[in-house]
């Protein structure tokens, strides 16, 4: 009798603080306000559709050119966009508002984007990974899908790529990874700090309507951007190439353009890279058709512009960031 009373009792306890962590975490889902409207955490455009407790995810993203025009990459809330080996980018895409139906060409990871990707609590989804890469996921500092243990089953390949530029996820998938993982797909997302509308029409800056990041010589790598006046979003380009979605030809539409200069190093014989992530250095902020000459900080994990000491707020709508070696020889303004 003894036993079974203090089952039930410990039942009743277990119940007690599962509702109590429900009611917390519930408590903590803060709702985010711009210009009097509830607004996603990344991005700040009003809420019409989608959850705003939806954990980040964070896709590793193909962009050598036959791996273009990509899938997905249109509804990323914020997108970094970095050297991986030699002269090719590689995109860490953090969803949170939107998950497309169709994710990729998904491709492997580095140890810098495992990093990036933790100042949002996010889900990483890579296919592969360096040897540095897989110390850190397996050592469990995020929670993973991996397209080598999943491939034919959570990811699938494409028939009009070749490998490694035809690895796809889902939306669908990506929630069953996680169901079948364990992997909490709801969180308190830390917002961004943004502008009102106010705030946005009396921004201060050079006038920079079209500039260009050069990673590499060749127009292949270049990533070009040009702002329209009309509908206040820029507007990417690589080789030349408008860059949009495969399936909706949808164009990649954007609010913010943030040029952080990172140092970077050289660490294997293959040309993989280490990237500093944590020393803060110059920065340029594009918003509005503006260019400003800020500094960088790594504050709680994320990449963020701050000009005297003090962060200075995003322009509503979708971010990317550029990493590059050196500002003075990679960015540029256009005539």
């Amino acid at each position: 009798m003894l036993l079974i009373i203090s089952a039930c009792s410990n039942k009743e306890d277990q119940r007690s603080t599962s509702k109590e962590e429900a009611n917390q975490q519930e408590e903590e889902i803060v709702a985010v306000e711009v210009d009097g409207k509830i607004v996603f955490p990344l991005t700040g455009l009003a809420v019409q559709e989608g959850e705003l407790d939806q954990r980040p995810v964070a896709v590793m993203i193909n962009n050598h050119p036959n791996a273009r025009p990509q899938s997905g990459l249109h509804k990323a809330d914020v997108v970094y966009e970095a050297l991986a080996e030699g002269n090719i980018t590689r995109f860490l895409a953090i969803f949170q508002s939107e998950i497309p139906d169709v994710i990729g060409p998904v491709r492997s990871a580095r140890e810098y984007y495992v990093d990036l990707s933790k100042g949002f609590n996010a889900l990483y989804i890579n296919h592969g990974w360096s040897p540095s890469a897989k110390e850190k996921l397996e050592a469990g500092e995020a929670e993973y899908l991996n397209g080598l243990f999943y491939d034919g089953t959570l990811f699938w390949r494409a028939d009009h790529r070749k490998a490694p530029h035809n690895s796809y996820i889902s939306n669908e998938n990506i929630a069953k990874g996680a169901e079948f993982n364990h992997f909490e797909m709801t969180a308190k997302v830390e917002p961004y700090e943004f502008l009102t509308e106010e705030e946005v029409v009396n921004l201060k800056g050079e006038q920079a309507n079209k500039f260009v990041i050069k990673y590499d010589n060749s127009q292949t790598w270049h990533a070009a951007y040009e702002y329209n006046q009309t509908k206040h979003s820029y507007r990417r380009y690589s080789g030349n190439e408008q860059t949009v979605d495969l399936e909706s030809e949808e164009p990649i539409t954007l609010s913010n353009i943030l040029v952080v200069e990172m140092d970077h190093n050289l660490i294997d014989d293959y040309g993989r890279r280490g990237i500093d992530l944590t020393s803060g250095g110059k920065a340029i902020l594009l918003q509005n058709g503006l260019k400003q000459d800020v500094e960088w900080e790594n504050i709680d994990g994320r990449i963020l512009p701050v000009n005297n000491g003090e962060i200075v707020k995003f322009v509503p709508g979708r971010t990317w960031i550029n990493i590059v070696p050196n500002i003075e020889d990679t960015f540029s303004i256009q005539s």
